[in-house]
């Protein structure tokens, strides 16, 4: 019933929509996936990515411990979806502190990183931006990053901090806490330009 409506949300709207993460079952099994959908403006599923990095840590704050590999199954491949924006790269939340997930995006030719996250206020207030903006800067993709904010209902609290970052790793918009929007221009010139004066994905080396 999820599916169906954001689907409908889609179609309604005539919009691209990208719902993550939300839990999808798997099946023979008592794990389930946290996941990210993508619907085009007809209300087809695009595309889907089930998170790989599982978020398995101690952290100082009201929730304390996360184990997500209790309730999760990892996915096992990075995600492309094409889109009238160029190819979107998917990725969930605990993801973004892997940056090799996010260079192989880029190298499979990914122009909007997509990262919707529970990021902790412990965590968010001293690395969300940071790391948004170096996957950004080191891909020279667009970075769109919706993050949950506020207390939840079991103490656990999120930082919010949503945004927008264009591949020179500058922040073009974001909404601190609340409900709203963020929006902001996307320049596919940019993207080639940095591509042709600084191709660093060009000199790369794999050591």
């Amino acid at each position: 019933p999820i599916q169906q409506q954001l689907a409908e949300w889609a179609r309604d709207y005539g919009i691209w929509l990208v719902a993550g993460a939300m839990p999808t079952t798997i099946a023979d099994s008592d794990h389930i996936h946290t996941s990210s959908l993508v619907f085009d403006p007809s209300g087809e599923l695009r595309g889907h990515y089930h998170k790989i990095h599982l978020f398995d840590v101690d952290v100082a704050d009201n929730h304390g411990r996360y184990r997500e590999s209790e309730t999760f199954s990892p996915g096992e491949s990075p995600v492309l979806v094409d889109s009238p924006f160029g190819p979107l790269g998917l990725s969930i939340c605990y993801d973004l502190r892997f940056p090799e997930l996010y260079r192989q995006l880029a190298r499979a030719g990914a122009r909007v990183l997509l990262v919707p996250a529970a990021f902790t206020a412990v965590t968010g207030e001293a690395h969300w931006e940071p790391l948004l903006r170096a996957r950004a800067i080191e891909n020279q993709c667009y970075v769109v990053a919706a993050n949950q904010g506020g207390t939840h209902e079991t103490g656990r609290q999120t930082w919010g901090h949503s945004m927008v970052i264009d591949p020179w790793g500058r922040v073009l918009a974001s909404k601190e806490s609340g409900r709203g929007t963020v929006l902001a221009k996307m320049e596919p010139g940019l993207i080639d330009e940095l591509h042709r004066t600084m191709p660093v994905l060009q000199h790369a080396r794999l050591l």
